[in-house]
């Protein structure tokens, strides 16, 4: 058997039980057959599993899916797979997608850089999102990022040449590491100098608005592939 880097390396979550609503339990037996899309070493076939042809958006940890519906829900003629490793934000997505009728969204819970390294064909993105990643605070856990040099590397090859990686983060210290790391990928380019204004696709959430009350900032970065 071949020794595969992506089965041992330092994972950049901690995989939570976390506690299912009977809501987000019942979407998972009801809605997971369709909008849930096994892990597996071969690369994804979007066009069978949207059962049509369209631009390809990556969203990277969809959380409990408020910001993913949202923009799935707004742009109706591209394609949307979210990746999430935790169960009660993939039951509470799912119980999005009902409420909201949206038919575009597909979800694969597992480990992000897996699902990039095994699912995606390079240049097959049109954008990815990655907002809100763990910020591994300590400094001692810095090396979980998932924002690392290599992984931007390894996604952005997945981006299609006029592509865009848009992140963000309310870790200040984090939103630095991010411009450097991703200004430093020579396959992207800033759209900005320094961070950019938040594209009006991306909503404010409850828990965002919160901490801007409270007087804490919001970092997006957005590059695009040359």
């Amino acid at each position: 058997m071949l020794y595969d880097p992506t089965e041992h390396r330092i994972k950049s979550f901690v995989t939570r039980a976390g506690r299912l609503s009977p809501a987000q339990e019942r979407a998972l037996h009801t809605l997971g057959p369709k909008f849930c899309v096994p892990y597996q070493k071969s690369l994804l076939d979007s066009e069978v599993t949207f059962g049509r042809s369209a631009p390809l958006i990556l969203e990277i940890g969809t959380g409990m899916g408020e910001t993913t519906a949202h923009i799935a829900a707004l742009m109706p003629e591209k394609n949307f797979l979210g990746v999430e490793v935790h169960t009660p934000g993939v039951g509470s997505l799912l119980k999005r997608i009902d409420e909201q009728s949206i038919d575009n969204l597909r979800l694969i819970q597992h480990d992000a850089f897996e699902v990039v390294t095994h699912m995606l064909a390079p240049k097959s993105l049109t954008g990815a999102h990655v907002f809100f990643p763990d910020p591994w605070h300590k400094a001692r856990h810095n090396k979980r990022r998932l924002i690392q040099s290599p992984f931007v590397a390894l996604l952005a090859s997945r981006i299609a040449q006029g592509g865009y990686l848009h992140c963000a983060t309310d870790w200040e210290e984090y939103a630095e590491q991010m411009l450097v790391v991703l200004s430093a990928e020579p396959s992207l380019q800033n759209i900005t100098d320094g961070f950019a204004p938040r594209p009006d696709y991306r909503p404010v959430t409850k828990f965002e608005n919160r901490g801007l009350k409270l007087g804490h900032g919001v970092w997006d970065l957005v590059f695009t592939k040359v």
